[in-house]
């Protein structure tokens, strides 16, 4: 089942964009994993030390795989360096997805199949 990791990660004032730019080959080295969907730390455009974490993972077993790896304890110990203020991540399993926007090119909350 593929698994949506989703979370805020504060540093210290004034040291987001140098914590971004030197995680960018950890953050390829994660992608380059197998199962690995989509991995991004994006900086807040509103909170000028948030980070943003965004996995995404074929199954739980290739996250588990990538909690065990040199790219996310790399990944920590970078992060570290720059104080880290306030960290939460949550994790989903999830069992259906369907694109937004139907075939009539209107956006829908709902599921195929699910009453309206």
């Amino acid at each position: 089942m593929r698994i949506v990791i989703n979370g805020e990660v504060d540093i210290a004032p004034g040291q987001r964009e140098e914590a971004l730019a030197g995680a960018k080959a950890l953050i390829e080295e994660a992608l380059a994993e197998p199962g690995c969907c989509h991995y991004a730390w994006t900086a807040d455009p509103y909170l000028p030390d948030r980070i943003h974490v965004f996995e995404e993972w074929d199954s739980g077993e290739e996250l588990a795989a990538h909690l065990k790896a040199p790219s996310y304890f790399g990944m920590l110990a970078h992060l570290s360096r720059f104080g880290i203020v306030k960290a939460e991540t949550r994790k989903y399993r999830v069992d259906r997805v369907e694109p937004v926007y139907g075939a009539d090119g209107v956006a829908s909350a709902s599921f195929a199949g699910d009453a309206a």
